[in-house]
């Protein structure tokens, strides 16, 4: 089976209700998240014309311990102990799911095993916030395990030019991996941001 692991940027972006399901038509917004969706179009196409056995899986934002530190969470970590600025797109306003990283190995082990071959499931964590409110929430567990000599890390929040097609709101429904498969996040983000940060 080729398993593909795909991102729900895909589907767009949301309003302020609602979540993306298998079914939400595809409407990506920047050249990334078209590239995303060209690359599942393509592995559809490889099981309808070949009868490849084909999984595919769209999760909502990762994070956890030893992640790229570009990605926000790692960049906020890294600076707040370097005393350096922590930029936040627009007005950090945009929301994002946030999906534990061993969670989401286990859901691809899950899907690899008992996935139905042909079928999208979706992975999500069921944690939806603001970037802002995220960097609000590292700054206040590192204020706990390393204060700073002046202030708090929150005072090093910038704000920054907003990155062109950044969706405004995404959220997962994984209801078909839950009901179908058995499988739910075992981390909220209040405990598996607190393992990160550590």
């Amino acid at each position: 089976v080729f398993q593909h692991i795909s991102t729900d940027e895909v589907y767009g972006s949301l309003g302020e209700e609602g979540y993306f399901t298998e079914e939400t038509p595809y409407a990506p917004h920047s050249p990334y998240s078209a590239s995303k969706a060209a690359s599942d179009h393509l592995v559809r196409a490889w099981h309808d014309t070949y009868a490849l056995p084909v999984l595919i899986t769209n999760c909502s934002n990762n994070y956890g311990p030893y992640h790229f530190p570009e990605k926000l969470i790692p960049l906020i970590i890294i600076n707040c102990l370097g005393e350096k600025p922590l930029p936040v797109y627009g007005q950090g306003a945009n929301v994002r799911d946030w999906l534990y990283v061993d969670d989401h190995v286990k859901a691809l082990c899950l899907v690899n095993e008992k996935g139905e071959s042909g079928e999208t499931y979706n992975v999500g964590g069921h944690n939806e916030r603001t970037n802002l409110e995220v960097v609000k929430t590292v700054c206040a567990i590192l204020d706990g395990l390393r204060p700073r000599a002046s202030g708090r890390y929150e005072d090093l929040i910038v704000c920054v030019k907003d990155r062109p097609g950044h969706e405004l709101r995404g959220a997962i429904d994984s209801a078909k991996l839950m009901n179908r498969l058995g499988w739910k996040p075992e981390e909220n983000f209040d405990s598996g941001i607190r393992k990160t940060v550590e």
